[in-house]
């Protein structure tokens, strides 16, 4: 395990400690702070960009999933694809959550964090034979098959070993959810899941499989999903499956219905309370007699960080249209290039004056932007900005495109703050290639 790296900041959390307990993320004397920490001293002691994440903030989103849905029997696996930080997985490890994963590398990643192999769950459309034998061997909980294909190799591969595999069938319920058409995964034009017509096929194929046990069904309808319905929907759907799969012989214990719960990131469109999730749910899943496992993932991360950036340069066009060019880029956080999607972005520190501006990266694509035609604080060059609910599918996505190095990030416990990932090097982006 890498070394760990620990500061503390204790001559800034009483100027931010009469406004924190309201909220993790807030303005004290007009600075940013992260739970106390003001976020220029992170700047200057960790540079840019760099993500701040909250402790406290994974904490509270957990026991918030755990309190609405705390009247039905459930476990709660973590979808570690929004955020594979080792400290991040193990705080929800620490904390009894499991995890879902989707490739032998996130199963590795949860594995070294400390999670128990029997409370993770391996998921993905395109599992490679290396890693289904990886998880056989490591002990996971279940495999969740999509594909007829998939099956019959999972059951050669637990035969070389002697063992049998547990496994969930995903099933698309084809339910199209409002949402991103890239984060739509229940509707059966899409890659994801067994079409409910395949069902028959499955269940003889199962029935003739010895080292396969059909132990759960699952579904995943998307992600960003505000209206219950929705859930409520593709649920009866899926218990309807449940009952002709129990009545050909089956036991079933685990009825996985995903994740996709929503989280605010523009504040004009606040997502609707997981209690509302919950209120439409347990009253269809408790008489089902299943365990019920959720995968959240974007739920439990994606306001917990932010991603600080510095403003390297201002500048105005012939138009009269303001950039403001910052050292972080669509390289640390694509979500706005890939899906056009809303992140608030805030200056740390506070100024009576604002602009409309694009806020935009150093990368060579007309995509790389954080904003477009934004009204925001009229910092100057070198100030800071802070681009808010990074937490989920931004540092998990970046990449090294134009030779850019991947950023710090930190975690911010009460006083202390831990450097949870260094900044890549030089030597790093050519550590594997060979001339």
């Amino acid at each position: 395990m890498k070394k760990h790296y620990y500061y503390s900041f204790k001559n800034t959390l009483n100027e931010c400690q009469a406004v924190s307990e309201r909220t993790i993320f807030h303005y004290s004397k007009n600075t940013l702070c992260c739970d106390g920490q003001r976020l220029d001293d992170l700047a200057d002691t960790f540079g840019t960009p760099l993500f701040v994440t909250s402790k406290k903030n994974l904490i509270t989103r957990y026991n918030e999933f755990e309190e609405a849905f705390s009247g039905l029997p459930h476990f709660t696996c973590y979808s570690v694809k929004a955020n594979f930080n080792l400290s991040v997985i193990k705080t929800f490890g620490e904390l009894g959550c499991g995890c879902d994963v989707n490739s032998g590398g996130e199963l590795y990643r949860a594995l070294q964090a400390g999670v128990s192999p029997e409370k993770i769950i391996f998921a993905g459309v395109g599992k490679k034979a290396e890693e289904i034998a990886y998880a056989l061997r490591s002990g996971v909980l279940m495999l969740k098959a999509e594909s007829l294909s998939e099956l019959a190799v999972i059951d050669r591969i637990a035969a070389e070993s002697g063992n049998v595999a547990l496994v969930a069938i995903r099933i698309n319920p084809n339910v199209t959810a409002e949402t991103h058409p890239y984060i739509t995964t229940g509707d059966s034009k899409e890659k994801f899941g067994i079409d409910e017509g395949e069902l028959d096929a499955v269940l003889m194929l199962l029935s003739e499989l010895k080292h396969v046990r059909l132990a759960g069904l699952d579904m995943h309808i998307g992600s960003q999903i505000f209206d219950p319905e929705y859930y409520v929907a593709a649920t009866i759907k899926l218990l309807a499956i449940l009952e002709r799969v129990k009545a050909q012989g089956f036991a079933i214990e685990y009825f996985d219905i995903g994740g996709g719960f929503p989280v605010t990131y523009d504040p004009a469109k606040q997502a609707t309370p997981i209690a509302q999730f919950a209120e439409k749910l347990i009253p269809l899943l408790r008489p089902a007699g299943v365990k019920v496992i959720f995968e959240p993932g974007r739920f439990l991360v994606a306001n917990a960080s932010v991603l600080l950036t510095r403003i390297l340069y201002r500048k105005q066009n012939h138009t009269g249209k303001q950039f403001f060019i910052v050292d972080a880029g669509m390289t640390e956080l694509i979500r706005p290039a890939l899906y056009q999607s809303h992140h608030e972005v805030l200056a740390v520190t506070r100024h009576k004056e604002s602009v409309e501006a694009d806020v935009v990266g150093p990368v060579c694509e007309s995509s790389d932007f954080f904003a477009r035609h934004r009204t925001i604080d009229d910092a100057a060059e070198g100030e800071l900005l802070a681009v808010m609910s990074s937490g989920a599918y931004a540092a998990v996505m970046s990449s090294n495109y134009n030779g850019r190095l991947r950023p710090a990030e930190v975690l911010v416990d009460g006083q202390d703050v831990r450097l949870v990932r260094t900044r890549e090097t030089y030597e790093q982006l050519i550590q594997n290639e060979l001339l």
